[in-house]
């Protein structure tokens, strides 16, 4: 971290879970009673994935805008204690779906109409100007995916699609309610976030946040600032974001993201990067930059190509990028995600700007000594893990290996009395690296069927949650114990 001042000047450790993953899986007690638990458990940070709003598939690294919250984590019950929605509508029980939470959200805004004090109503017209660079396109854009039945805005008629004046006009005055709708669900998510952050922070705990490097191609910023982006005169993607061929998959990762036009947006000095970090750094104390290496180089894959592997890497202007952010934002709150094909320039990037790095357990065991993953390699300005949340759970990852890897692995380890995955966390806890984060699934010692993320795959993930039944009672101790020993505060 640069500065003495910044979040990892002191050693920490903490847990990966993401607000999905909550008992009820939204940002209401359960939330704050796992503050508590952190608090408790001797950890300082909380790390979670990205907040947005969500597609279909509910990937974070999707998110149909890069600055709104998730309408899907507002507590219901949170607003029945505010006196703006039925106490017997805050407990839905088994029939919790998006209708009816759309339902609830609706019903919330007429009671806030009816019964909001006039410093609530003050607070949700600050809320709406401070936002506005962001917030007026994105309403509109929900409420235009919501009357064009939830279809991506390249298929919209074309006069929406292409923002013509008089058709944004008439759907502003025709969607007004709507629009109204989805900036009062920001508010509230933005209000229950930082209730929140600031019990959290109150109690010691640091929020570390997520930010994905690319954009959803249907989401409201590349439908409003296509300029941004490189895309035909239709909206059409000229080539698409992806990863190469990796640990993950043979034939690489398509992720189908629209690339940057980097020399509009640096022609502006990166105007929409920093109302970008803004936003997420009213949300949080720290944040992972997702696929950092993109922004030394990134991989460029034809439109029209069905898999990574016909990609090329292009040059990207990460250096006069970040040099604008640390300008703006001094020091730089940030940790690079910097796993997979890394060069030296990447490196050289990241450490110029005194960014920490991250240190993956799960990937330290072959490879022979050089293995920068291996604790005696690591580099106190940077982050270790036990595994991601693209990673295996720990004990799932275990029972994978071969008989000679495992005995290889605990022989590393002091051949431990502890059983995993214990043996992993007490490695990232001693580790020289600032920040130890170890996944929730992993604290719990459960095995692969809790994993969150299978990269490359779209069914079945981002589901996860856990209960306190699952929690057993000395867990606080325990690392209560292990970030004492180790020197993590």
């Amino acid at each position: 971290m640069a500065g003495a001042s910044g979040p990892l000047s002191q050693r920490r450790a903490g847990i990966l879970l993401h607000p999905t993953s909550l008992p009820g899986g939204v940002l209401g007690p359960e939330a704050f009673r796992f503050a508590d638990f952190l608090a408790t458990s001797g950890l300082s940070v909380w790390q979670c994935l990205p907040l947005g709003p969500t597609h279909d598939d509910g990937s974070p690294y999707q998110c149909l805008s890069v600055h709104a919250g998730n309408p899907r984590l507002i507590s219901l019950e949170l607003l029945a204690e505010q006196g703006w929605l039925n106490n017997d509508a805050a407990i839905p029980g088994d029939v919790d779906t998006a209708a009816y939470r759309c339902t609830c959200l609706i019903e919330s805004r007429r009671g806030f109409m009816q019964r909001a004090s006039d410093e609530e109503r003050a607070a949700l017209d600050a809320f709406v100007v401070k936002h506005g660079h962001w917030l007026d396109d994105f309403a509109l854009y929900q409420a235009l995916r919501q009357e064009n039945e939830g279809r991506a805005w390249l298929d919209w008629p074309v006069a929406l699609r292409d923002r013509e004046t008089d058709a944004m006009d008439r759907a502003r005055a025709r969607l007004v309610g709507a629009i109204e709708q989805a900036c009062f669900e920001e508010y509230v998510f933005f209000r229950q976030w930082q209730n929140l952050k600031r019990y959290a922070n109150e109690r010691g705990i640091l929020l570390f946040g997520d930010m994905p490097i690319f954009v959803a191609y249907d989401s409201a910023e590349v439908w409003a600032h296509r300029e941004y982006f490189m895309l035909d005169e239709e909206g059409k993607a000229q080539a698409v974001a992806g990863v190469p061929p990796d640990y993950f998959s043979a034939t690489g990762q398509r992720w189908g993201n629209p690339h940057y036009n980097w020399g509009r947006m640096q022609a502006d000095g990166f105007h929409w990067w920093v109302e970008r970090m803004a936003t997420q750094l009213e949300l949080f104390d720290l944040i992972r930059i997702d696929h950092f290496r993109g922004f030394e180089a990134y991989w460029e894959i034809p439109a029209h190509a069905e898999t990574a592997i016909d990609g090329r890497w292009v040059k990207a202007p990460g250096d006069e990028l970040f040099q604008a952010l640390q300008e703006t934002f001094n020091p730089l709150p940030l940790v690079a995600e910097d796993l997979g094909i890394i060069t030296p320039e990447v490196d050289a990037l990241r450490e110029k700007y005194g960014l920490p790095g991250m240190k993956v357990l799960q990937f330290a065991f072959e490879g022979g000594s050089s293995n920068p993953y291996l604790s005696y390699n690591h580099e106190r300005n940077s982050v270790v893990y036990t595994g991601t949340h693209d990673n295996n759970t720990t004990v799932g990852w275990f029972e994978e290996l071969s008989p000679s890897l495992q005995q290889h692995i605990l022989e590393y380890l002091g051949l431990p009395q502890e059983i995993m995955p214990w043996p992993l966390i007490r490695c990232a806890f001693a580790s020289v690296a600032q920040l130890a984060i170890v996944p929730m699934q992993d604290v719990l010692a459960l095995d692969g069927e809790h994993r969150m993320n299978l990269p490359g795959t779209t069914e079945s993930n981002w589901r996860w949650r856990f209960d306190w039944e699952q929690v057993p009672e000395e867990l606080p101790g325990r690392l209560h114990r292990l970030a004492e020993i180790y020197g993590r505060r």
